[in-house]
């Protein structure tokens, strides 16, 4: 007897298994990754003829390469051309994930609900002064081409931040740079040292004018939201307001029990968070001087100090190994952030995405996402987005993401300063998944061991800057006071190199040397020669020995050098 159900439904109506399984798609051509083009028959010989010039000069030929960029304009051009041509507003075209599909990578601000865009973890370059000192403090220009870095030696060194290469140095302060920071219009630098000393620079780096702030070293250092006003944080446990354009101490905050080693100003509020060697964070009303709040949840020092850029949260770095963050709207603490195996030295915050980044002395960059659900009962701390394990080999001081949010920079204790990228699609030496592998050993020095004089194609920037929206008000009682400039190293002549880049230079100072628009800085005096400062050889190979131990130290005016008073690391 059949006892099957009939069936009432046509045969065409009755779902089929599908005959043919299902297809992933999978690249079959560019499969290799790109490549630069070939050069020209007129550079290769152009080559040639400064090779043979050099062998009878006697001179050794310098070996060159030729430099990547990577990343610099971070797809701006193909999102402004999306922006107007996309059916909708959310639309973003999906990407392949094979590296020719690279050009399809558009810069963070077109991805609002994906993170994973903003991970800077692809290590990029290592940059590393001739003469090795600890690097304390590092930021982007305020147009994202340059970076400037702070050392313990005293000098300000500029990296191109589309190359990464060298592009000068400058003896700024006698003593270590302990924080600096560009005024929100980008018209001006305050800069703070071991010494307590404040000074002005324009962008250029002229200084302008220089005074004792504090009777010991300067922490930390913020402008206001309006740049009429700064922070200082000092080892004196004092808070000190400064007039900007007066250069003119306004108020003293007392109430710290030790070291003040933080201070950030609120984005767009009249309000100041401070961290101190006490293990405690306190808000400040910088009008009264009075404080608002304080916060004893660390369990010892306080680090680092960053607000979010809507300004509703504030995240701390501390030597208790913990990163917390906290919701000033309700005064609690929002999260705990436990994945440094050591103490925490620095944090910063994403321009684009809720992304955190903490750096430790045992030399991990953590970036944690903070976009996504609140950690339950059963998990109450967040796990880090990425990991890079060794990404230096010492404390990390300072870290900051490019305004655009697609490049990130480290400074580090062991003498080094590391450009980070977002991860390319379908990229095979990837170390996010790894846990960050330790960055290759290629210290790049080029452009540091030449033999013409200093010149900074374009570095002249303009006060007309918008990127924050405000104008820079004139500053009046500036002095004129002169400055002393390191010495230049040989051939820091970018220009005279492969690595001159078109278009960021005048015609007048094709020549390589200063034209009439140039700044011509104010020196006290005969500087010696390179042979003279430094006991080393003539290659221009690295230098492994420490900064405080050279010989040959030698004195100028307005600032000494002091062999034996040299202390290696930033406390």
């Amino acid at each position: 007897m059949d006892t099957s159900i009939p069936m009432l439904l046509p045969s065409s109506s009755i779902p089929r298994p599908p005959s043919h399984p299902h297809l992933e798609w999978t690249p079959k051509r560019y499969l290799s990754d790109p490549q630069p083009p070939p050069m020209d028959d007129a550079r290769v010989l152009e080559q040639e003829m400064a090779a043979a010039r050099q062998l009878q000069d006697g001179k050794a030929v310098k070996k060159t390469r030729p430099r990547r960029t990577v990343d610099f304009n971070a797809g701006m051009g193909r999102w402004n051309i999306l922006r107007k041509h996309r059916p909708n507003s959310t639309y973003v075209p999906s990407m392949r994930p094979a590296p020719p599909f690279v050009i399809d990578l558009l810069p963070p601000i077109a991805y609002p609900g994906n993170s994973s865009t903003s991970l800077c973890t692809k290590f990029i370059h290592t940059s590393t002064n001739k003469i090795r000192c600890p690097v304390n403090v590092v930021t982007w220009t305020p147009e994202g081409r340059r970076v400037l870095t702070g050392s313990t030696s005293g000098e300000f060194t500029l990296w191109n931040g589309l190359t990464f290469n060298f592009e000068t140095i400058l003896q700024a302060h006698d003593s270590a740079v302990r924080a600096f920071q560009f005024t929100h219009s980008g018209s001006f630098l305050a800069s703070a040292d071991q010494n307590g000393i404040i000074k002005y620079f324009q962008p250029n780096m002229n200084n302008l004018t220089a005074w004792a702030g504090h009777r010991e070293a300067i922490r930390g250092l913020s402008f206001s939201p309006d740049d009429r006003r700064f922070a200082t944080a000092s080892d004196d446990s004092t808070i000190r307001i400064w007039s900007f354009e007066e250069s003119r101490e306004e108020s003293v905050l007392t109430g710290h029990g030790w070291d003040v080693k933080c201070v950030e100003w609120h984005p767009s509020k009249g309000l100041l968070v401070s961290g101190s060697k006490d293990n405690q964070i306190k808000f400040w009303d910088p009008r009264t001087g009075a404080v608002l709040s304080t916060l004893h949840q660390h369990k010892n020092t306080i680090q680092g100090l960053a607000w979010s850029p809507n300004g509703n949260l504030v995240a701390s770095a501390s030597r208790d190994q913990t990163v917390r963050v906290f919701d000033i709207r309700a005064m609690k603490e929002f999260r705990i952030l436990r994945g440094h195996k050591k103490e925490v030295c620095s944090v910063t915050w994403h321009p684009v995405h809720p992304i955190l980044v903490s750096g430790g002395s045992e030399g991990a960059v953590l970036h944690w996402d903070l976009g996504g659900p609140e950690p339950t009962n059963m998990q109450s701390v967040t796990q880090p987005r990425a990991t890079l394990s060794q990404a230096h080999d010492s404390n990390i001081w300072s870290m900051a993401f490019h305004p655009m949010g697609h490049l990130f920079v480290t400074a580090s204790n062991d003498h080094t300063t590391r450009f980070w990228s977002r991860e390319r699609p379908g990229d095979a030496t990837s170390v996010f998944s790894g846990g960050g592998e330790k960055p290759p050993e290629i210290i790049d020095m080029s452009g540091q061991d030449d033999e013409d004089d200093a010149m900074v194609p374009g570095f002249s920037y303009g006060g007309t800057n918008k990127w924050w929206g405000k104008d820079e008000d004139t500053a009046v009682g500036l002095g004129d006071n002169s400055y002393t400039q390191r010495a230049p190293f040989s051939g820091d002549d970018p220009m005279g190199s492969d690595d001159f880049i078109p278009g960021f230079g005048t015609s007048d100072n094709l020549g390589g040397g200063a034209g009439p628009s140039a700044v011509a800085p104010k020196q006290s005096g005969p500087l010696p020669g390179q042979e003279e400062m430094w006991t080393a050889d003539s290659r221009g190979e690295s230098r492994g020995e420490d900064w405080g131990n050279r010989r040959g130290g030698w004195t100028g005016r307005g600032r000494g050098y002091n062999p034996n008073g040299a202390r290696r690391g930033r406390y």
